[in-house]
């Protein structure tokens, strides 16, 4: 069993050597910034700042925003933080999602990984996000993930597009030999106030970057944005609307060969042996190759078209180890019963004594339950797909990734070249929900381009090796108790989860070298660290050893705890008599931050009024990604089955950079969790999954999605993400409006495993 206090120590151990090696062996590479990765591919006449700017002498302004466009809307958001400083349109830049780099490290994806929940700012939860903000600078990896993207580049981008409007301003002033403070800037000039006169951006351009950035710049007051806090055009729409060849599936290169890849369909299993005559006796097939890979054991294909490459791979005949995955469902569901029912567990955060109070309540006030979800994938709508080409000792890579840092490193492995050799190409991703920060489909691109005498070659993945493979959403089994006192308010609740490790399983995929071990907080994620105020309160993790390879998907464990946690509170309003929102308001009464969207959504769903004869609303919350959300859905019983009529969300990020596309984000969260909700899940039969294409994996059609309303608050302390926290409270809401509607209490995912839906 580990504790809260062993996490703490070793946490804050590594947070501590990362300190004290920035103390001890240099405080100075700690504070240095990374070098410029822009000043690489500079064009004629144009310079940059900062990683973040170039300007060129003909006025053209390029704004690197350096995190994944899966669809989110980042691009826009991101280029729009350099914007405001800078005192230019968005219609006036260029943006770019620049090259890979550690200039453009996340700091906030590890700062929010310290386990303690959001609203916890103490001393030692402060502490310890510092120290992971240490080791981030130290890391050095670029990804785009847990809905950090504003988050970490609210200040810096802001401070990057300030910084060079000030050397901007500085070399005005000497060329107009006034002082700089009697200087203004806007779309994209420098103007005098006493001569009139103005130079534009571009003209100053050369001279400005020469000088030495300003030690110090003031950040624009919030009353002053002109571009932040407004709707903006997103940036990236119109080239998707009219087809531009713009994501990965559409990279086209001379010269270039096409491939696939059959890997082996059991977890973890080996290849015994292959037999490719017949697929090198079809016409345009170059090779067939064995792969071996920490990420799968099979063939690649090379051929001279996609098509071709497909059919070729159906025709070899392979011979599978069956791997030490699980065979069936039921062997997945004992080896989480186990697990549960163990004694190996952690806790992150316990208060009072609950074990105390369980062993003095009568029964008949202990309320026990146990919830499970599946297995799920991303299914991202742009197949798994990358281009590699090795060529002279240089590799490149064309890959749709949520982090060119692991790109490159997989590179470097697969093909030896140093990672100065290494370029990394990031394209539009057609959707990622966490599947594109594998770098599983560059790896298999890179083994392909090295057979192929230096052309290079598109990788394209089926759909089927895609829903075949993984990684997945963990499945997860939980176990909830509680003891409610006369009021029928809980005098203590304490959790258990089981689930397999997402830590454990990518960290062996990106570092097979690296031993991975210890607690992993995101098992825990949507239970322990919620704001209910319960006076004695546990819950615990138990990592559950099954070689079936799980990732981050949306919302990561957020997704499926929320739905036990917050179909757990139900069932204590229900037990205890209480409405399910007057029961929150009462566990939340320190929270002001969460009773205010509890009471946002209630005002919009008309919570305290009945529905119409066969309809019924079910309530959710949860604090995910520093956003606070509360749901509400309404659902309707038809001579279909039940159908998802209305969503109703009240969401508090702190700050609103953009409402238009915030909201979007929330709807499409949504929508997502809803999808899962409904029907989704990856089950196993004689060892390999029984799904295999959007006709046994579908999601919400457009005739099943709700009416969705959002409306946002900006009380949260904290700034909070976009992509992932509509998604959680969406199942509890659903399930919760289930049991209003039939009395029909569901502890498990998906629902149509027991109703019907319209």
């Amino acid at each position: 069993m580990s504790s809260v206090g062993k996490i703490t120590r070793r946490t804050l151990l590594v947070g501590a050597a990362a300190v004290a090696g920035g103390v001890a062996f240099g405080y100075y590479q700690y504070k240095n910034p990374y070098s410029n990765p822009l000043l690489d591919g500079l064009g004629k006449d144009e310079v940059t700042f900062n990683p973040y700017v170039k300007i060129g002498t003909n006025d053209r302004i390029s704004i690197i925003a350096p995190r994944a466009e899966m669809g989110q809307g980042v691009y826009t958001t991101l280029a729009a933080l350099v914007a405001e400083e800078l005192d230019v349109t968005l219609d006036r830049v260029e943006i770019e999602h620049g090259p890979a780099s550690p200039a453009y490290f996340n700091e906030a994806a590890f700062r929010e990984g310290a386990p303690f929940p959001q609203f916890d700012d103490g001393f030692l939860a402060e502490s310890l996000r510092d120290a992971m903000g240490v080791v981030a600078k130290f890391a050095g990896l670029q990804l785009t993930g847990g809905s950090t993207s504003m988050a970490d580049g609210f200040e810096k981008m802001r401070l990057a597009g300030a910084t060079a409007r000030e050397m901007l301003k500085t070399a005005a002033a000497a060329r107009l030999a006034v002082p700089r403070e009697s200087l203004t800037t806007a779309e994209g000039f420098v103007s005098d106030r006493q001569s009139g006169k103005r130079i534009a951006y571009g003209a100053l351009a050369l001279d400005a970057a020469k000088l030495d950035p300003p030690s110090e710049v003031t950040l624009r007051d919030r009353s002053q944005w002109k571009i932040l806090g407004k709707p903006q055009p997103r940036r990236d729409m119109l080239r998707k609307v009219t087809g531009a060849p713009i994501f990965g599936i559409d990279v086209s290169l001379p010269d270039m060969l096409y491939g696939t890849v059959r890997m082996n369909p059991r977890p973890g299993g080996r290849m015994k042996s292959f037999d490719a005559k017949a697929a090198l006796a079809m016409a345009g097939v170059h090779k067939v190759i064995e792969i071996d890979s920490p990420y799968g054991h099979g063939i690649g294909i090379i051929a001279d078209n996609t098509w071709r490459a497909f059919k070729a791979a159906e025709s070899v005949e392979i011979e599978w180890e069956r791997g030490p995955g699980p065979e069936s469902s039921a062997d997945v569901d004992a080896s989480l019963a186990v697990a549960l029912n163990g004694a190996d567990f952690f806790t992150l955060r316990t208060i009072g004594d609950p074990d105390v109070v369980f062993a003095d309540a009568p029964r008949e006030r202990v309320l026990e339950a146990t919830y499970q979800v599946p297995f799920l994938s991303h299914t991202a709508m742009e197949p798994m797909n990358a281009t590699a080409r090795i060529h002279d000792g240089a590799v490149d890579v064309w890959a749709p990734n949520q982090s060119p840092s692991l790109v490159k490193i997989v590179a470097s492995r697969v093909t030896g070249a140093p990672e100065d050799r290494i370029a990394v190409h990031t394209t539009f991703l057609g959707g990622g929900f966490g599947r594109r920060i594998e770098p599983d489909f560059s790896d298999y691109a890179l083994r392909l381009a090295k057979e192929a005498d230096g052309r290079p070659v598109k990788v394209t993945w089926t759909r089927e090796e895609d829903i075949g493979h993984g990684p997945y959403r963990p499945a997860a089994m939980g176990r909830y108790k509680a003891v409610l006192d006369s009021d029928g308010l809980p005098k203590a609740l304490v959790g258990s989860i089981a689930a397999p490790s997402v830590v454990a399983s990518t960290l062996g995929r990106y570092f097979p070298d690296l031993p991975s071990g210890g607690p992993d907080s995101t098992l825990l994620d949507g239970a322990y660290n919620q704001p209910y105020g319960v006076a004695n309160y546990r819950v615990d993790g138990r990592k559950v050893d099954m070689a079936v390879p799980v990732g981050f998907w949306r919302s990561v464990g957020f997704s499926y705890n929320t739905f036990m946690h917050e179909s757990f509170v139900d069932e204590i309003a229900h037990a205890g008599g209480a409405d399910p929102l007057e029961l929150r308001r009462k566990l939340m009464r320190d929270y002001p931050v969460a009773l205010s969207v509890l009471e946002k959504v209630a005002s919009m769903s008309s919570w305290g009024t009945a529905p119409e004869p066969g309809k019924a609303r079910g309530l959710a919350f949860a604090l995910s990604f520093g956003t606070w959300v509360a749901q509400v859905i309404e659902i309707a019983e038809t001579s279909g089955g039940i159908r998802i009529e209305r969503v109703w969300c009240a969401a508090d990020p702190g700050i609103v950079l953009d409402p238009l596309n915030f909201k979007a984000q929330m709807m499409s969260g949504i929508v997502f969790g809803l999808s899962a909700a409904v029907g989704q899940q990856i089950t196993f039969a004689d060892g390999v999954v029984e799904q295999s294409n959007f006709h046994d994996y579908d999601a919400l059609r457009m005739n099943q999605c709700p009416v969705i309303e959002v409306e946002l608050l900006e009380n949260a302390p904290r700034l909070g993400g976009a992509g992932e926290p509509g998604t959680p409270p969406s199942m509890p809401a659903l399930g919760n409006a289930i049991f209003a509607l039939t009395g029909k209490r569901l502890r498990r995912l998906p629902f149509s495993e027991e109703v019907m839906f319209a």
